[in-house]
């Protein structure tokens, strides 16, 4: 199946009420099925025994700061259009499609991920030069996880 056309049917079902698809054609069979995004989370506040005065209440240790925001990335970043393995070259021990540096046009194979035993060549969808790998050959990627930063 095309990935373009494969882009597109997730991108659907992400946007409609449908929680799975399955199309079956020539080429093969793809199921998708959408995560329940999670619920809200409820935080329940210790209760404060009564006998403590406002004084020490107010002294309390305050909550810990929120994490510090991850550095801000400069440039295009190319994201998944699927959930797979990443996969920096066409095989074991073979030459990286691209390295830090190296200058894509839009079209060019830049990785392969790897989904239900199919290998798909994911494509740079602008061009420029590779300024950041995000991710390590053979991980699980995710829908929409940055894969490269092209500047």
């Amino acid at each position: 199946m095309d990935l373009r056309k494969l882009k597109t049917l997730i991108d659907l079902v992400s946007d409609s009420n449908v929680s799975e698809l399955e199309i079956t054609e020539a080429e093969g069979k793809v199921r998708i099925v959408k995560g329940v995004p999670p619920g809200p989370m409820a935080y329940v506040a210790a209760p404060v025994p009564a006998a403590q005065p406002a004084a020490e209440a107010a002294a309390a240790p305050a909550a810990p700061a929120a994490p510090a925001a991850a550095p801000a990335i400069k440039g295009h970043v190319a994201k998944s259009p699927m959930v797979g393995t990443f996969y920096r070259s066409p095989s074991p021990g073979a030459k990286a499609f691209v390295e830090i540096g190296s200058t894509v046009k839009e079209g060019e194979t830049v990785c392969i991920i790897e989904a239900m035993k199919i290998l798909n060549e994911i494509e740079a969808d602008k061009a420029g030069t590779i300024t950041q790998i995000l991710c390590e050959n053979g991980q699980a990627v995710e829908y929409g996880q940055p894969l490269f930063v092209i500047e």
